[in-house]
């Protein structure tokens, strides 16, 4: 039995034009771009309901408890400050009143394979362009070159790049950009790998350099050079960390959607968008779910927005005939890693650890084609990722004990399998996640480390496919190659369905947490007819005309 539902409900924090016609619309997904997206839809006078297929919110930004530890399962680092502070200032408030940020010195640590003797990043630029002196005569002025060039093209992209629909191309045409078109060519087609080797020797400073790659998805050796901007934002801006976990963002973004009327609907499985004839082309009229009971329900809105994977949205909820995204659009694409995640909580301190902690091979080049080249394989040994909170979160572990996340970027295949509890995953990946501990054993001489495990849980690609429909299993998604970035990455608008717009980290502006609350500020500058390239004015002053979504696309 179909029963059917409205998102039509009175809210208290409404305001609208006079005259304008009431407008509803439904978000799926209640990852932190659904909740974001949700949030600013209900501010600008529309009635939001979420659904999420999971039993809570957070989606990749979750959390998970046991025995006193609390890991964050997803995201960790806390980059570009002032895109969060930007769009809780949209919703009438601030970081500073959301959240409890503390910054981290060092900012991080690397180990290198067969090099007893780390090297910590250090929380300021003038204290990094000394490290890096000391580790190379003469790289101090080239990364203060090198860091000038990233500040610049970081300051371009986010006036020009990151806040733009590319639903015109005019507000592209300034003289800013134009000025700059040879040089934005060369580190379009330029790899981050060889503009990093032109200027440093020490490889140890090029793994450095080239690692943010990992942070947009993809290997330096196919990244563009225009992204050695992220290095601005390590090694210049510093790294960051809220008080709490980064669940607490999804907690405080969530009260503040409520707090606009936001409904979300957990265990509510999106199953496909309604749509109905339109003056043009169809119009989305909603979205069938199914609730926890089994039964599908029908809930119509005016506006449809996906903050689901998309390929996921595009190839099982649409028929063939309304996808602007059919299986063939992603033969051709690149997915970002897959990861093998463990939860580990260990008894006693490991000080060999930082809150941040990256542990590179020496294989760096082979490493990431074994990923990402046509014969995929696990790396072994793998370059991988620690988190530890509980060096600056007391809350995040018992007394006595440290709390470590780590991610092993590997191939995107769900046949990799699924994690479990205590060694109850698949054996293969068990068999993986043993060797991880072994190997971050060795690295950073913790002899006894397997030993003084007491929780251990993992996920694999497999669990990315149950969990969160991810394409390919990818950890996420699409990869920023080349012809992934930018407006090359594909519209946030469909162009066969009115009134069907999407978000999140596999459409514009790409990965990461804070390119997927620029991504739910896209959805708004859809809804508002807006092309402009800069982000919206702070604070978002009441409703404006949505009557822009039907030709969206």
């Amino acid at each position: 039995m179909i029963r059917t539902a409205t998102s039509r409900r009175s809210s208290p924090n409404r305001t609208r034009h006079r005259g304008a016609q009431p407008r509803t619309a439904v978000v799926i997904g209640a990852g932190i771009t659904g909740i974001a997206t949700a949030a600013l839809l209900a501010r600008e006078g529309l009635d939001v309901t979420v659904l999420e297929k999971n039993g809570s919110i957070g989606g990749r930004t979750g959390s998970w408890e046991a025995d006193g530890f609390r890991f964050d399962t997803g995201p960790s680092w806390y980059l570009m400050p002032e895109v969060f502070d930007h769009f809780f200032r949209l919703l009438g408030t601030s970081a500073a009143e959301q959240l409890d940020l503390v910054q981290l010195d060092p900012g991080y640590r690397v180990y290198f394979e067969g090099d007893r003797n780390p090297v910590d990043i250090q929380a300021t630029r003038e204290k990094n362009l000394a490290l890096f002196e000391s580790l190379e005569p003469g790289a101090g002025a080239k990364l203060a070159a090198y860091l000038d060039s990233a500040s610049e093209v970081y300051g371009l992209a986010k006036k020009r790049f990151l806040y733009s629909t590319f639903a015109s191309f005019t507000p592209l045409l300034r003289r800013d950009v134009l000025a700059r078109g040879p040089r934005l060519a060369r580190l379009l087609l330029q790899p981050l790998s060889a503009f990093v080797a032109k200027r440093f020797t020490d490889p140890r400073l090029r793994q450095i350099l080239g690692y943010p790659a990992v942070f947009l998805g993809s290997s330096p050796f196919i990244t563009p050079s225009m992204y050695h901007l992220m290095s601005h934002l390590d090694l210049a801006d510093g790294v960051l960390y809220p008080q709490g976990g980064f669940s607490r963002i999804i907690t405080a973004m969530s009260g503040l959607a409520e707090a606009q009327g936001v409904k979300v609907l957990l265990n509510a499985n999106a199953t496909s968008i309604r749509t109905a004839p339109g003056p043009g082309k169809p119009r989305a009229t909603g979205v069938q779910y199914t609730d926890a009971s089994g039964s599908s329900v029908l809930l119509e809105a005016d506006l449809v927005v996906s903050a689901a994977d998309l390929h996921h949205t595009e190839t099982a909820m649409l028929s063939a005939e309304l996808q602007t995204y059919p299986e063939k659009y992603w033969e051709r694409r690149v997915p970002g890693p897959g990861g093998i995640l463990l939860h580990l909580g260990v008894k006693g301190e490991l000080p060999q650890l930082l809150h941040h902690t990256l542990l590179f091979t020496q294989d760096w080049e082979a490493n990431f084609e074994k990923i990402f080249g046509a014969d995929t394989q696990v790396p072994d040994p793998a370059s991988l990722y620690i988190c530890k909170p509980s060096a600056t979160d007391e809350s995040a572990a018992p007394d006595g004990h440290e709390n470590l996340f780590v991610l092993v970027p590997v191939p995107s295949d769900p046949a990799l399998g699924t994690g479990g509890i205590d060694g109850s995953g698949d054996a293969g990946l068990e068999a993986l996640a043993d060797s991880v501990i072994e190997q971050i054993a060795a690295w950073a001489d913790i002899p006894d480390l397997a030993e003084r495990i007491t929780v251990r849980r993992t996920v694999g690609p497999g669990d990315f496919t149950n969990d969160f429909n991810s394409w390919r299993g990818t950890l996420l998604g699409p990869a920023h190659v080349l012809k992934q970035s930018a407006f090359f990455r594909g519209s946030n608008a469909s162009r066969k369905v009115d009134g069907l717009l999407y978000a999140g980290g596999s459409t514009l502006p790409g990965i990461g947490l804070p390119m997927c609350l620029i991504s739910a500020e896209l959805v708004l500058k859809r809804l508002r007819g807006e092309t402009g390239t800069e982000a919206l004015p702070e604070p978002v002053s009441g409703a404006r005309t949505t009557a822009a979504v039907d030709g969206a696309a």
